[in-house]
């Protein structure tokens, strides 16, 4: 406390305090891609569904609440066959309505499709949001999926190998 009584708050300062604002942080998406058998079914519906709109899109009915972190260059890792297997950054979040007229959210995706280090994931309702740190690696240009245990990829990434 000063001698004037007011709190003093060391760096970063709380964004609730004297107007100060935090930089939001980038954060993914993880998502269930029902029913393709791999990365090539998600492929080839989306190439169908650009053949409406210039965009890939998914329609969930609730609006993620950290929206603006994840259009700060996320992405939504889809999982398929209990792995994630292939990320596409979020472009767009946006409100539209459903056929009935109640609001939904439509996730707007850049069509390219990246190819990512299967990392295991359990089935799970809805998304889940993926920090940075914890997503997995892309793939390069030309090389095969392995599909790693967590543990040894967690190891190797550790120690710097990857």
């Amino acid at each position: 406390m000063t001698p004037g009584g007011t709190k003093r708050y060391r760096w970063p300062l709380d964004p609730r305090h004297r107007g100060a604002r935090l930089k939001s942080m980038t954060i993914h998406m993880v998502k269930l891609c029902v029913g393709a058998d791999d990365v090539d079914d998600l492929a080839d519906w989306q190439k169908r569904l650009m053949k409406k709109l210039p965009n890939p899109v998914h329609h969930t009915r609730m609006a993620p609440k950290r929206a603006e972190e994840m259009l700060d260059g996320g992405s939504i890792y889809w999982v398929i066959k209990r792995a994630i297997r292939v990320r596409q950054r979020i472009i767009d979040i946006r409100s539209v309505p459903d056929e009935d007229g109640k609001t939904m959210c439509e996730l707007v995706f850049d069509p390219e499709l990246v190819r990512t280090y299967a990392q295991p994931k359990r089935p799970f309702q809805g998304w889940r949001y993926l920090k940075p740190g914890e997503a997995p690696r892309d793939l390069k240009s030309g090389e095969a999926a392995i599909d790693l245990p967590p543990s040894l990829d967690a190891a190797l990434k550790n120690a710097g190998v990857w």
